[in-house]
């Protein structure tokens, strides 16, 4: 089964290999149940740092700006900038036992961006 999957991710390009992993993601927070039902404030998103970390969770970040600006790549078939989401990543999930499975789509996920 895995080598059907590799073999199937390596026949797709990088927006798709990207859209792909993006989905994954946002299930994975779904699963956790970390994915919030409302709409950011304003507020959250003026100063808010590098991922969002002065004013909101890793999670609400990729749900609230992440994504949303990777659709619009894949949408335009634009440029991916350098990616470095899983630094930070590694240092917020530590210790966090129920986030491994998302640190490794995320790590994933700055792989592609940034191949």
């Amino acid at each position: 089964m895995v080598a059907v999957v590799q073999h199937y991710t390596l026949s797709m390009d990088k927006y798709e290999k990207v859209n792909l992993r993006i989905d994954e993601i946002v299930a994975e927070i779904q699963r956790l149940g970390r994915w919030s039902s409302g709409s950011l404030s304003p507020e959250k998103l003026e100063n808010m740092g590098p991922f969002g970390m002065n004013t909101m969770p890793l999670e609400q970040w990729i749900q609230f700006v992440l994504v949303p600006r990777v659709q619009e790549i894949v949408e335009k078939k634009g440029e991916f900038p350098q990616s470095s989401i899983s630094a930070y990543a590694v240092k917020y999930f530590d210790g966090d036992l129920d986030g491994q499975r998302l640190l490794q789509l995320i790590v994933e996920f700055d792989q592609i961006v940034n191949e």
